[in-house]
């Protein structure tokens, strides 16, 4: 064993992972209540064994909360960052209802490294907004041909109403004074979250590498939800709505 390999047996992944997850609540006080709402519906639309796509996985948040509630679910998560995937795999070693892959979901190929062809659920949170409106479409056609007929495709994420300004720019605001406290408060924000990575000798070169592959923050758009519901509804599923929202977040709930 390396050098490397025994520095990464020994790190406190359960850790990072909650350190991921106080960073993100930074931004989403009501992470939770999104993650509880879509396995809400994944339990009334395709039962509580479901085989599940984790799409954009990061560090395996949804994955994670999966297994807790369904502990017959399996997962496979797919991404692009090395270190948020150094995360995942060091969270869920040996566990065998687990298996994640490696694959850059702008690549029209990407879903032939999957191991399975076709799931329950595909399930994304937080995740997609860095796509514009173009690849992003084609990524919901490629994700059509993995659900199963009668399975589900769940997206949480930035979903703007550009028809109501007034609206969008006092939630924003107020969202973002809130983000600021937290950080006084001791929060992590995404900036000094990844600094602390790159400290970490687990996840240094994992980071390096991800900085690499995204700069600093990838920015794409924030369609309305209708947006997404329509294209959704064009790329091959009967019935797309949302299913709960915050001021700036929809999660949107589409059926094969």
């Amino acid at each position: 064993m390396t050098d490397a390999d025994t520095t990464t047996a020994t790190t406190d992944w359960q850790a990072w992972q909650a350190s991921w997850d106080r960073q993100q609540e930074g931004y989403m006080p009501d992470r939770e209540e999104r993650f509880r709402i879509m396995l809400d519906m994944v339990e009334a639309l395709v039962g509580t064994a479901p085989r599940v796509l984790d799409l954009a996985c990061g560090t395996g948040s949804i994955t994670a909360r999966l297994l807790a509630r369904f502990p017959d679910a399996t997962s496979t998560g797919v991404d692009l960052d090395p270190a948020l995937l150094a995360i995942a795999e060091g969270t869920f070693a040996g566990d065998e209802r687990v298996g994640l892959v490696t694959a850059d979901l702008k690549d029209p190929h990407w879903p032939s490294r999957l191991p399975y062809v076709s799931y329950d659920a595909v399930l994304t949170a937080t995740a997609l907004h860095w796509l514009h409106k173009e690849p992003l479409a084609d990524l919901y056609g490629r994700v059509a041909g993995l659900v199963r007929a009668g399975g589900v495709f769940m997206n949480a994420d930035h979903m703007i109403d550009e028809t109501t300004p007034r609206i969008n720019a006092a939630e924003r605001a107020q969202r973002h004074a809130r983000m600021d406290q937290a950080k006084r408060n001791g929060t992590p924000d995404w900036a000094e979250w990844w600094r602390l990575a790159a400290k970490d000798p687990a996840l240094a070169g994992p980071t390096a590498r991800r900085y690499e592959i995204y700069g600093e923050h990838a920015d794409g758009d924030t369609p309305s939800a209708a947006w997404h519901a329509r294209v959704l509804r064009e790329k091959g599923f009967g019935e797309a709505r949302p299913v709960w929202c915050s001021p700036s977040d929809t999660l949107l709930l589409a059926v094969k």
